[in-house]
């Protein structure tokens, strides 16, 4: 994977009905669109569709995967050995995840950046959830003061806990960029 990933921490499993709409919304944003599985979507995301109308001179069409996974839907090793590091979420965002949903982009530019933080608050407007951003240590100023935290840590990394609004927000800030 070369470009930024962003996970969506979910406290239950997302109802078939709300998959439903995650897929409509994922289809009418996409110029390229297939369904792996039930709740893993490789596309070709317009970037308008997400608002985006700078991209910084590439084509507006940025490859990204959208994968749900957890007991009972998919990719329930990898949900677990993303987790096995994690420190005790609960305290955090009042919750211990028991679902996750990765949006990843393949393209590692500015716009990929933007796409991916705009993706996952569409996403999350969808079926709910906290984003878990991975934070360099020099933009925990910058996040910490943003609309939606909804918690903030440093150690054993930094990182930051937040909603779609926070997303959109930070998504603003200038030379936003994701960790990872």
């Amino acid at each position: 994977m070369s470009g930024p990933v962003l996970v969506i921490e979910l406290a239950e499993p997302v109802p078939p009905v709300s998959i439903q709409r995650l897929r409509e919304l994922l289809l009418r944003s996409s110029y390229h669109f297939e369904e792996k599985r039930v709740g893993q979507y490789d596309l070709n995301i317009h970037a308008d569709s997400l608002g985006i109308t700078d991209t910084g001179g590439v084509d507006g069409r940025r490859p990204v995967m959208v994968s749900l996974m957890g007991p009972g839907i998919g990719d329930a090793d990898i949900f677990t050995a993303e987790h096995a590091d994690e420190v005790d979420q609960e305290p955090l965002i009042g919750f211990t995840p028991t679902h996750a949903v990765d949006v990843m982009a393949f393209c590692n530019r500015p716009v990929d950046h933007v796409v991916t933080a705009l993706l996952t608050a569409a996403v999350m407007d969808v079926i709910g959830g906290v984003a878990n951003a991975e934070l360099l240590e020099d933009q925990v100023p910058i996040v910490i003061g943003l609309p939606g935290v909804v918690a903030m840590m440093t150690d054993p990394w930094a990182a930051a806990y937040g909603s779609a609004g926070f997303l959109r927000a930070w998504a603003r800030q200038p030379g936003f960029r994701l960790l990872k």
